[in-house]
């Protein structure tokens, strides 16, 4: 009888959590979220978020958006910084400056930017191999 009640709260509490925009909807002005996004309509603006971006076939976004981890099927345009990992479906069309800790492109997909990852660097020798990792640390 009463955890009945407690799967209620929980499923409202995660259902909660994640903002979607539907395709259709067009949305002009700056997002700031906690929570996941999920776009199929189309977004004009700057989003902020610590949640995943998920952009749907139908989803574009023009202007900036900085989060943890996007996966993008839609379209963008403008400037991506991520901190963790772009993913790119083979419908994906991507363009502007991008900034990402971790990127993965499925075959198709259009990746027409500059882009920057951030994370561990590693130092080739006059050889070219790699010597290690640099990792800023001083002992």
């Amino acid at each position: 009888m009463f955890t009945d009640n407690k799967k209620i709260k929980k499923m409202e509490e995660v259902t909660s959590s994640q903002n979607i925009i539907s395709q259709g909807t067009k949305m002009v002005g700056d997002f700031n979220s906690e929570g996941d996004f999920r776009i199929d309509g189309t977004v004009e603006g700057n989003i902020k978020t610590t949640g995943k971006v998920v952009v749907g076939k139908s989803g574009f976004v023009k202007g900036s958006l900085e989060g943890t981890d996007a996966h993008f099927e839609g379209k963008f345009s403008g400037k991506l910084t991520l901190s963790g990992t772009l993913t790119l479906k083979s419908t994906a069309f991507i363009e502007g400056e991008v900034v990402v800790g971790k990127l993965s492109v499925e075959p198709g997909a259009t990746f027409n930017v500059t882009c920057v990852m951030k994370g561990t660097v590693k130092e080739m020798n006059k050889s070219g191999e790699q010597q290690g990792q640099k990792t800023g640390k001083t002992a």
